[in-house]
């Protein structure tokens, strides 16, 4: 049973991990740029924006690229004050003024003293720990250190403290970290394995990854992430998210009707 099922995600990775897709899916906006840092804040911002049609979630992060001028880490770093002026309309379901001018601070705060986003997740985590967790939950931490850190934007980087899923912030570390030959992730940051990298649980994944008996934790929390991560990894402990290409993949296909 166990080989079929590995079969058949196989067969779903070789389907949906294709360039082809990366137009109609959010990766495609960081994919418009090619310097490290360019990457990696619209990958994170566009990540964290991450939740409704994904038709919707493309527009509004190019939205936000345009008004980063489309050389996002060059607008981070030496934008003033006065210019957060034009992001004061940027809003996104429940993301908000409040949270894009704080988003804007804190990378401006990071950039300015590191090289790399990845320094705000790896310095938590040592190699040899089995997950990212420790990562997610220092980077929150982290992320809200500014003295002026407003209490609403903690809803937008999640933490497995709060038991969520962390679903966002776990496709993000997904986009950078894991590598292969067809393209679609970045594979940019090396102070992280992909075997260490746990699945992004949203409701498509949760939906076939509980079909196929893969799941059973009848709750879709942070426990059902290393629940379906280490299950997984029975098919392959050295890159057990390549799987969500095939359950996220068949999940929408299945929602769109085909």
């Amino acid at each position: 049973m166990l080989s079929d099922i590995h079969d058949f995600l196989e067969a779903g990775v070789e389907k949906f991990n294709r360039p082809e897709f990366i137009e109609n899916d959010p990766i495609g906006i960081p994919r418009r740029f090619t310097k490290l840092q360019d990457i990696e804040i619209m990958g994170f911002w566009t990540a964290m924006l991450a939740w409704g049609q994904r038709k919707t979630i493309i527009q509004k992060a190019t939205e936000l690229a345009q008004l980063m001028d489309n050389a996002p880490f060059d607008f981070i770093l030496n934008h003033s004050e006065s210019e957060r002026q034009r992001f004061l309309s940027f809003k996104h379901r429940t993301f908000q003024t409040t949270d894009t001018l704080y988003f804007l601070e804190f990378l401006q705060q990071f950039y300015k003293r590191h090289d790399s986003l990845e320094e705000a997740f790896a310095r938590f985590m040592n190699p040899d720990e089995p997950t990212t967790e420790n990562a997610l939950i220092g980077f929150h931490r982290f992320f809200f250190q500014l003295p002026d850190a407003p209490a609403r934007t903690q809803k937008h980087i999640p933490t497995p403290l709060r038991n969520s899923t962390c679903k966002r912030l776990n496709m993000f570390l997904r986009w950078m970290v894991r590598t292969d030959e067809n393209g679609v992730d970045f594979g940019l940051w090396k102070n992280i394995s992909p075997a260490q990298l746990l699945i992004p649980l949203d409701v498509h994944v949760d939906r076939v990854a509980r079909r196929f008996g893969l799941l059973q934790r009848k709750q879709t929390d942070w426990q059902a992430v290393l629940e379906l991560t280490q299950t997984l990894r029975r098919f392959d402990p050295n890159d057990p998210v390549k799987y969500d290409f095939a359950l996220f993949g068949l999940g929408v296909l299945e929602k769109e009707g085909f």
